[in-house]
């Protein structure tokens, strides 16, 4: 079918719409509190919706489609691991973020270890966060080319110009604004594509039940205990947990949101309740996967790969409309999750690194750094947004894995800071050195990358307690 001028007018009026609002934002910041953390005035319902976008790509409304159109809905075990994983951070480490005036997540190790190991794990940060967004970035690609046939670098220059703009101009308040309206868009409108596909298939959800009923797609647990299984309960509530308290607890794409609440309350309340929008969305995006599985009944190897059934389904299957309704909402998730990269980026670059060793600069030349840093990090990001063109497989996974390999290093630390005061600084450094080499051992040998962030924890904490009693310094 494709699109005609309807679907591609909507998708145009998107586009220049959430640009046009996010500007809205740019004369609302005199200071870095203003540009990075929205002058910490942002209600508690908002941050919630803007995790839930940060937390939702390109990868997640794509992906997640195809992996349940080859397997079934045992993803959503991963899913019960993010909720135990935010209720972990809410009563272990939100209470340390909020003692201070912290900008980023690092600033509470140099408190407790020293700057040394500040700029370890901002940099850490930085370096696995764009290598993830890139990747993420080449995801948005995938549905704008088969959509509008631009072709994947046009694509993915159209995105990240369009997201820069706001983002340079309106800092955290814009990208979290903004996050609030692209996340109804991008729920709203995969909504209404599922009732469409309800009405395209024969005999409806009737046929559906049945037909994914016989063939195993409906099952959601798997108690099989298996090491190997990337999906079962244990990986996925364990390695779940464990991955969401690594990344909303550490990383400062997710902390930086936590830190623009009015307080620890409210900041607490946004993390919960973003939990329970999570799980819902990934359940709506699994069953999506298992009604596209119903209407093709082909093999996904017909598609070229599992990320492209969704997209295509929606350019040659739905009415127009429809069609650039859902093309929108999947740019809304893009673009949504794109600008929190940058903010967040931008934000660890100035105030990890830039702020330390240039304290002399004023607050106006300290906002113009800021931007500036945005802007390159766009350029970087869209630099490995074209070098991930040869992924292949789910993009999801490939996502998850690069976040994953950098995670449990970054977690064992956090730990190390706040459950003992006898580890110090030489030690957790040398934890983080193995916990980061055990993960990318465990990538190369193929282990299930939802066990990756738990071991990596583990062998940090361990490694970087025991080093720290053999080298019997004081902590700092």
């Amino acid at each position: 079918m494709g699109l005609d001028k309807l679907d591609l007018a909507i998708i145009a009026l998107y586009l220049i719409g959430i640009t046009l609002f996010g500007l809205r934002f740019r004369k609302r910041h005199r200071s870095l509190r203003d540009y990075f953390l929205a002058g910490r005035d942002i209600p508690w319902w908002a941050i919630s919706l803007s995790i839930v976008a940060a937390e939702t790509s390109t990868l997640t409304i794509i992906s997640i489609p195809g992996l349940a159109y080859d397997t079934n809905l045992t993803f959503l075990q991963v899913v019960m691991g993010y909720m135990v994983g935010r209720v972990v951070i809410t009563f272990v480490l939100l209470p340390h973020y909020f003692r201070g005036d912290l900008y980023t997540a690092y600033e509470l190790i140099e408190r407790r270890f020293g700057r040394g190991l500040r700029s370890l794990t901002a940099g850490l940060f930085l370096l696995t966060r764009a290598a993830a967004e890139g990747v993420r970035v080449y995801a948005v690609s995938i549905v704008v080319s088969i959509a509008l046939g631009t072709g994947e670098v046009a694509s993915i220059a159209i995105i990240t110009v369009l997201t820069l703009i706001y983002t340079f101009e309106g800092g955290l308040a814009a990208v979290i604004w903004t996050d609030v309206v692209q996340t109804g868009i991008y729920v709203g409108g995969t909504l209404v594509g599922l009732v469409t596909i309800l009405h395209l298939v024969p005999g409806g959800w009737s046929a559906i039940h049945a037909a994914a009923a016989s063939a195993g797609k409906l099952q959601v647990f798997d108690f099989r205990p298996n090491f190997w299984l990337p999906y079962t309960f244990w990986a996925g509530v364990i390695g779940g947990t464990a991955f969401t308290t690594a990344s909303h607890g550490t990383d400062q794409l997710f902390v930086q949101r936590l830190l623009a609440a009015r307080g620890q309350k409210q900041s607490g309340l946004a993390l919960i309740s973003s939990g329970v929008a999570i799980l819902f969305q990934f359940a709506l995006f699994l069953v999506v996967g298992v009604m596209l599985w119903a209407f093709y009944r082909v093999p996904s190897a017909n598609f070229g790969k599992p990320d492209r059934i969704y997209p295509t389904f929606i350019v040659n299957q739905m009415p127009h409309g429809v069609s650039g309704l859902l093309i929108a909402a999947v740019l809304a998730a893009a673009m949504s999750n794109l600008s929190a990269a940058l903010n967040s980026l931008s934000s660890s670059t100035i105030m990890d690194f830039f702020v330390r060793f240039r304290p002399q600069i004023d607050e106006r030349r300290r906002i113009r750094f800021s931007r500036l840093a945005t802007f390159c990090w766009a350029m970087v990001l869209f630099g490995l947004a074209l070098l991930a063109l040869q992924k292949v497989g789910r993009v999801v996974e490939v996502g998850l894995q690069i976040a994953s390999v950098a995670y449990g290093a970054l977690l064992g630390v956090f730990l190390l800071g706040v459950l003992t005061r006898r580890a110090n600084q030489r030690g957790a450094m040398i934890g983080m050195l193995f916990g980061f080499a055990t993960e990318l051992y465990l990538w190369r040998m193929h282990v299930p990358w939802t066990w990756w962030v738990i071991i990596g924890t583990m062998v940090t904490f361990a490694v970087g307690f025991a080093a720290s009693l053999s080298m019997r310094e004081r902590p700092s």
